[in-house]
C-alpha cells in the first residue's frame, strides 16, 4: 500500500486525483486549509494547515516518510524552498502541479526542454509578489535544483471541466446566451487544453512511473477560440458579439469584466510526446470539447 500526501485535494481534479488514489487502496492523506468540504469519509486522513506558512507543514508532516507527495498547491518559490527542507529524505518522488505558462506565448507544441528549470536564475531576493507563470518558472527551479529528493513538474494547460470552480468555458456560454460582448485579442489563437478527469488520470499514472524532470500533459489536438465559440453559438442558437481588443487603446477602454479568460495574443501549447513516449495515451481533445459545451448548456436551461 502506497503513503501518499496530496496538498490540496479537495475539489477539480486534485478532488478526482483523491477519489483515484482511494479506489486504487492507497493510504492518503489530505493536506489543505480546510475550507472546502469533501466527499471522502473515513477514507482518508485529513491535515488542516496554511500551506505558506512552513511551520505548519512542518508540524504536520512530522517524521512521516511518504511514497508520493502531491503538490496541487505550489505558486511561489519560497513555498519551493520549504518543501525541499522539510520533505528531505521522507518523500520518494514529488510531483509539482505546474502550468503551460512557463512558456511564453507563439508556439503550438512546446517541448519540456524549451524551459530548463534546471538552469533558470533564482533571485537572491524572491519578491512577496510573483505572477502565476514566473513564480510556477521560480518554483520548478527551486526544486529541480535544490531538492535532493526525485522531482515531476506536471505543465498542464488551461484545464476544464463540468467541476471546474474558476468557470472559464462557461463564461462564454453565458456571454453569447446574454448577448453580451467578448473580448478577444486574437480569436484564431489555438491552444491545449486537458479535462479535469484526464489532469487526475495522469497525476494518477504518475504515481508509478520512474522519470523525473518536466512533463507536459494535454489532451490531444488544439482548437482556436473561434472555433470553440462557433461550438457554443451551435449549441445556443446564438451569434456570439465578439470585440477586438489587440488595438491596447481599445483593450484599455474595454469593461474587463467582459475579457475572454482565453483571450490569448498568440498560439500556445504544448508537445506531450515524453509522456506518450513514457506509455500513456491522451484522448482527442474533438472527443470532449463538443460535449462538454453541450453538457454546460444543458445545465444552464
Amino acid at each position: 500500500m502506497s503513503k501518499v500526501l496530496v496538498l490540496g485535494g479537495t475539489r477539480f481534479f486534485g478532488k478526482k486525483l483523491v477519489n483515484l488514489l482511494i479506489q486504487e487502496g492507497s493510504d492518503v492523506t489530505v493536506a489543505t486549509r480546510g475550507h472546502t468540504e469533501d466527499s471522502f469519509g473515513d477514507q482518508v486522513t485529513r491535515i488542516h494547515l496554511d500551506r505558506t506558512v512552513p511551520e505548519q507543514l512542518r508540524q504536520a508532516v512530522g517524521d512521516t516518510e511518504w511514497d508520493v507527495v502531491y503538490d496541487n498547491i505550489g505558486y511561489h518559490p519560497q513555498d519551493a524552498f520549504h518543501a525541499c527542507e522539510i520533505f528531505a529524505g521522507k518523500v520518494k518522488r514529488y510531483i509539482f502541479t505546474s502550468t503551460l505558462s512557463v512558456y511564453p506565448f507563439g508556439q503550438i507544441g512546446y517541448s519540456e526542454e524549451e524551459f530548463s528549470p534546471y538552469t533558470y536564475a533564482i533571485p537572491a531576493n524572491l519578491p512577496q509578489e510573483i505572477a502565476y507563470g514566473e513564480g510556477k518558472r521560480l518554483a520548478e527551479a527551486v526544486l529541480f535544483q535544490h531538492a535532493s529528493f526525485p522531482v515531476c513538474a506536471v505543465r498542464f494547460p488551461i484545464v476544464l471541466g463540468m467541476d471546474d470552480y474558476t468557470k472559464r468555458l462557461h463564461f462564454h456560454i453565458e456571454h453569447v446566451q446574454q448577448g453580451l460582448p467578448i473580448g478577444l485579442p486574437n480569436p484564431q489563437a489555438e491552444m491545449s487544453y486537458i479535462t479535469s478527469d484526464e489532469a487526475a488520470r495522469f497525476l494518477f499514472w504518475l504515481k508509478n512511473q520512474h522519470f523525473e524532470g518536466p512533463v507536459n500533459a494535454c489532451s490531444d489536438g488544439v482548437l482556436s477560440i473561434r472555433q470553440i465559440i462557433q461550438l457554443i453559438e451551435e449549441g445556443v442558437g446564438k451569434s456570439a458579439l465578439i470585440v477586438d481588443t489587440s488595438d491596447p487603446q481599445q483593450a484599455a477602454a474595454f469593461d474587463t469584466a467582459h475579457l475572454s479568460p482565453f483571450g490569448v495574443p498568440e498560439q500556445w501549447g504544448l508537445d506531450t510526446s515524453k509522456a506518450a513516449q513514457h506509455g500513456f495515451k491522451f484522448d482527442s481533445i474533438q472527443d470532449w470539447y463538443p460535449q462538454l459545451i453541450t453538457s454546460i448548456i444543458s445545465s444552464r436551461s
